[in-house]
């Protein structure tokens, strides 16, 4: 069977994203830093296998905000959209899930649950941090 291929990008389009198989992971991270880079209060995380993303137009238009070595932020230098969050600690990488051509967005748990400004009451998994998997104390909080 051939795996699925989903497209992204920027909003103007300068940056376009050729993304291969399904997210090994979607949550939504309540984190200040995805906050302040989102400007949203919850970010919809969809992380792929770093080599399964590949940016196939406008790679030269791609800026890079280092906020962290664990958190390597690229958006469009035209319209200012983030586009990719590189975790290579994790071999990860981030595609905004709103920016995913056709992704059933089908997050599993809320990270980083610890920092939140909202509540969310959805019934899923609450991690302080992250689970223990992904380098966090694994500790859960109420709905």
């Amino acid at each position: 069977m051939t795996p699925t291929t989903y497209r992204g990008g920027c909003a103007c389009g300068a940056v376009q994203l050729e993304i291969t198989g399904e997210p090994a992971v979607q949550a939504y991270c309540h984190c200040s830093s995805c906050r302040s880079w989102f400007g949203a209060p919850i970010h919809a995380a969809a992380l792929w296998p770093a080599p399964n993303v590949r940016v196939v137009k406008g790679a030269d238009n791609l800026g890079l905000y280092r906020r962290t070595e664990a958190s390597q932020r690229q958006f469009c230098k035209s319209c200012g959209a983030p586009v990719l969050v590189g975790h290579p600690g994790m071999g990860m990488t981030d595609v905004p899930a709103g920016s995913v051509v056709g992704l059933a967005y089908t997050p599993t748990g809320h990270v980083n649950y610890g920092e939140k400004v909202m509540s969310v009451h959805d019934g899923l998994p609450k991690f302080k941090d992250f689970p223990k998997e992904f380098g966090g104390s694994g500790e859960m909080l109420p709905d």
